[in-house]
C-alpha cells in the first residue's frame, strides 16, 4: 500500500483551471494567479498563460450568478463544451469517440444544469435539442439517446496517484455545472488542509488530525482519496470527502460527511 500526499494550492489551481473550464461565455474572465503551485510532485509554477501549453490555462472565473442570464422558464442546450476541462488536466483524457454535452434550466433568481456522456455522433445540436420538452419544467431533464450511465464512464486516464485526485475535483464541478442560487452546494465549499482557527468547533465522533489531500493506493490496484473542505453558509461546517476507485475506472463511490461544525 502507498500513501501520498497533495499540497493544497495543487489543488485549489486544479480546480480554479476546471471552473475557468466550465465558465459561461457572458462571464466575465479574470486572471487570479495563486501563489506556491505545489507539486505533483513538483510542477512549476510558469510565469504566464502562454506557458501553460502541456499543464494548465489558469483562469479566476467568479462565481456564476444569475445576472448574466435572461430568464428563460426552459431548457436549452448550453454552449460549453464540458470536455474542454479534460484537455490539461494532468493523467486525465477523454474517451476517444465520446463527447461531454451541456444543458440549463434558468429562472429568475436560480438555475441548474446537467452534463452527459454521449456517443460522439449523437452528440449534435440537432440532436441534443430533440429530446427538450417544449413546455418542459426544471424536474424534465433532457437526456439525449444514448447517454452512458455516468459521465465519469466518459473519463480515462493514466492511472498515476494524482489524476485521481484531480478526477474528485473534476466530478464535484462537472455536477456543480449550471447551478445558481440556492441550487449551489459544491460551489459553496472551500478546500483546506488545516482547522479553520478562531473559531470554536463541535466536532462529530474524532477530530480530525491530518487534513492534507492525499491518494492511497491498494495491493489490487483499487484507490482511496480524502481531502477536506469548510462550506461556508449560515454555519460553518468540516467536511471530509473519501472516494473510492475501483481498479478499471475513474467512477468512485463517495462520501462527503460533516465532521465538525463551527459554533456561533
Amino acid at each position: 500500500m502507498s500513501l501520498y500526499r497533495f499540497k493544497l494550492q495543487t489543488l485549489q489551481k486544479v480546480r480554479q483551471y476546471i471552473k475557468d473550464a466550465l465558465a459561461f461565455p457572458d462571464v466575465e474572465h479574470k486572471f487570479h494567479p495563486t501563489s506556491g503551485f505545489g507539486s505533483l510532485d513538483d510542477l512549476p509554477e510558469p510565469d504566464s498563460v502562454d506557458e501553460l501549453s502541456d499543464l494548465f490555462t489558469w483562469g479566476g472565473a467568479p462565481e456564476i450568478d444569475s445576472s448574466g442570464f435572461n430568464a428563460t422558464n426552459y431548457w436549452e442546450v448550453s454552449t460549453v463544451n464540458p470536455g474542454a476541462a479534460l484537455l490539461k488536466l494532468p493523467g486525465l483524457y477523454l474517451k476517444p469517440q465520446i463527447r461531454l454535452v451541456s444543458y440549463l434550466y434558468r429562472a429568475e433568481d436560480s438555475g441548474v444544469g446537467v452534463v452527459w456522456a454521449v456517443p460522439e455522433d449523437l452528440g449534435t445540436t440537432a440532436q441534443l435539442e430533440k429530446v427538450i420538452a417544449p413546455t418542459g419544467g426544471i424536474a424534465q431533464v433532457p437526456k439525449p439517446a444514448g447517454v452512458l450511465e455516468h459521465f465519469m464512464d466518459a473519463v480515462g486516464g493514466d492511472r498515476t496517484p494524482p489524476s485521481f485526485i484531480v478526477a474528485s475535483i473534476l466530478r464535484r464541478e462537472l455536477q456543480e455545472f449550471g447551478m445558481i442560487g440556492k441550487r449551489c452546494n459544491w460551489s459553496r465549499h472551500r478546500l483546506v488542509e488545516t482547522i479553520p482557527p478562531d473559531l470554536t468547533w463541535q466536532w462529530r465522533g474524532e477530530q480530525p488530525k491530518d487534513l492534507s489531500p492525499k491518494v492511497k493506493v491498494l495491493p489490487d490496484q483499487r484507490v482511496a482519496v480524502e481531502f477536506f473542505s469548510c462550506r461556508i453558509d449560515d454555519a460553518t461546517t468540516l467536511y471530509r470527502h473519501v472516494e473510492q476507485y475501483p481498479a478499471n475506472s475513474y467512477r468512485a463511490e463517495s462520501i462527503d460527511k460533516s465532521v465538525g461544525v463551527a459554533k456561533p
